[in-house]
């Protein structure tokens, strides 16, 4: 499980669901959609300081110029380590937010020429990112 610390800045609430807007330490702002609201979470509330969680299989990468994609939550950052199996590679990344892993196939960590160093973008979709007080 990847763990970022941040701090909430935003909520905007539409029935039962939050959009909440989360500083990290490199002032970026990642986002996630939560089944929850200030009024049924006393976590939620602007300026707590919060864990963003995600799975490793939930890290999308990238490299070179971006398409055009909805994705919102994009972190840089540069290859660490690669552990290529079979079917499944893991991963590990350094960003300016801490370190991050990311488990895709080993068929697309060799279509995007994935090596030790490489800057890559990492993201992740709003509905993938749990948060922890």
């Amino acid at each position: 499980m990847n763990r970022l610390n941040g701090q909430i800045k935003e909520i905007t609430v539409s029935g039962s669901l939050s959009l909440v807007a989360v500083e990290l330490s490199d002032l970026s702002i990642m986002q996630s959609i939560v089944i929850d609201t200030p009024d049924t979470a006393s976590y939620l509330h602007q300026g707590a300081d919060i864990q963003l969680l995600f799975k490793e299989t939930e890290v999308i990468l990238g490299t070179a110029e971006a398409y055009q994609i909805s994705l919102q939550n994009r972190i840089m950052g540069h290859v660490v380590s690669i552990e290529k199996g079979t079917l499944i590679s893991k991963v590990s990344l350094a960003t300016a937010v801490g370190d991050i892993i990311a488990v895709i196939s080993t068929a697309a960590a060799e279509q995007l020429s994935l090596s030790q160093n490489m800057d890559v973008l990492a993201m992740i979709k709003q509905n993938q990112i749990m948060l922890s007080s």
